[in-house]
């Protein structure tokens, strides 16, 4: 049962990197890479390592997330102003 999960997830993961290079629109990419950190926080821990889960959580889906974000609506906001 674990080895399906941690199959579907990987695939997940494929699929997920596969739409981040590829959507045109910045803030879909971002948001795609949200759930690609929690992908993997979910693989890592099935591999039964959560301190590393844990860390991809705060780090990989939380703050460069939210610091991608806030620079994309800057860069939007400046151009908004051209």
């Amino acid at each position: 049962m674990i080895g399906l999960l941690v199959l579907g997830t990987f695939l997940m993961l494929i699929v997920l990197a596969v739409l981040i290079v590829s959507d045109t629109h910045l803030s879909g990419s971002v948001i795609y890479y949200m759930a690609f950190g929690l992908g993997s926080t979910v693989l890592y821990f099935l591999f039964s390592a959560p301190d590393v889960a844990l860390t991809e959580a705060v780090i990989g889906a939380g703050v460069s997330s939210v610091v991608f974000l806030v620079s994309l609506l800057q860069t939007q906001t400046r151009e908004d102003e051209r």
